[in-house]
């Protein structure tokens, strides 16, 4: 079988870390060109993982080397301008999240894959943890019942990724951590319940460490007098249209004992909670209640996210986080921002894209 081509564009630690660790492995997939627009960045990962082509520019990039597929690895406010050039140029995107900094922005990416005929995914890469595939084979099962109760909440207690980096910027970023904590475990639960419409959200944001660099995340260190004009918390209160609630608690710094990462949902059989890593199971069985704990072995993927996607480019199969699921996340954070703004519940039209 002929390997597809694949470039990187954005040579940041998660580039590397995750889709270059995650491309390099697949014996159908060859490492063809690198761009950021530090050279010394793109020069550096392609020594150390033998890629024959280094470039400054994307578009000369995608021009030239004849690629199969890209991953955009860039701060958020470029997704759409260069996962849209892309797409025009006939290849296949791996757009890390979010999709893009707002619904329209997502909308036009849309748009721009459709046109193409090509494959995008978005990197929501905690669908494809071994316990989120597990849970999705309980809920499928319906061991769970019917859902009708989420939770999920990201809390860090020193967490910022760095005053005066782009993550800081709103017109980098597109928001603080609802965006950037929050499209993990929000995303994760609403496509664990389907994907179902939402009703309305009503949410709260706050800045209440904008003025400190001391809850800087490790490896962070930014410029403290850069641009912090964005939430570092936000909470929220989404009800869908099936009658189903989810409540959501996202930070990037608190006063806490100990960080919190953790999802839970509730149904009319069963119940799951995964939290800092631990995954257990609430139900009833003989009129009694059970509780179980999983135990998954580390050392065995149940569902890669990369030999996913280059399997959908290869047969054509929908990939596990389209960009229609890009557009409804972004649809529910621009209402939420849009509800914290402006002190009221905002109201989801119908039929929204990506809804089921």
């Amino acid at each position: 079988m002929e390997k597809l081509r694949y470039g990187l564009i954005g040579a940041g630690s998660n580039a590397e870390k995750k889709h270059i660790a995650g491309y390099r492995g697949l014996p159908h997939v060859e490492l063809a060109a690198v761009c950021d627009v530090n050279p010394a960045a793109a020069q550096a990962l392609a020594d150390k993982y033998d890629i024959p082509a280094v470039y400054t520019n994307y578009r000369e990039m995608l021009e030239r080397e004849k690629l199969d597929v890209v991953s955009v690895c860039t701060p958020n406010f470029l997704h759409a301008e260069i996962s849209i050039y892309a797409l025009s140029q006939g290849v296949n995107v791996h757009c890390e999240k979010p999709l893009a900094v707002n619904e329209a922005e997502a909308r036009e990416i849309l748009a721009a894959r459709q046109r193409s005929g090509k494959q995008l995914m978005v990197g929501l890469n905690n669908r494809f943890t071994n316990e989120a595939v597990l849970v999705k084979q309980y809920i499928d099962a319906g061991l769970l019942g019917d859902i009708y109760e989420a939770k999920a909440g990201w809390i860090r207690r020193s967490g910022i990724p760095g005053r005066g980096t782009w993550f800081t910027n709103r017109a980098l970023s597109g928001g603080g951590v609802m965006i950037d904590l929050g499209v993990h475990y929000l995303d994760l639960v609403l496509y664990l319940m389907g994907m179902p419409e939402p009703a309305y959200i009503a949410g709260n944001t706050r800045q209440t460490f904008t003025n400190t660099d001391s809850r800087n995340r490790n490896g962070y260190k930014g410029n403290p007098a850069g641009v912090f004009d964005v939430e570092d918390s936000a909470v929220g209160f989404l009800k869908l249209a099936n009658g189903a609630s989810v409540s959501f608690e996202f930070s990037w710094a608190s006063n806490i004992e100990q960080d919190r990462a953790y999802y839970e949902l509730i149904g009319t059989k069963g119940g799951v909670k995964f939290e800092n890593g631990k995954l257990s199971l609430f139900t009833e069985q003989f009129d009694t209640c059970i509780d179980m704990q999983p135990k998954l072995n580390p050392n065995v993927k149940r569902l890669n996210e990369f030999e996913h996607f280059t399997g959908c480019i290869l047969t054509g199969r929908q990939p596990l986080a389209p960009a229609e699921h890009g557009v409804y996340f972004m649809s529910i954070v621009d209402a939420f921002y849009r509800s914290a703004a402006e002190n009221r519940a905002v109201t989801f039209q119908p039929n929204l894209v990506g809804a089921r």
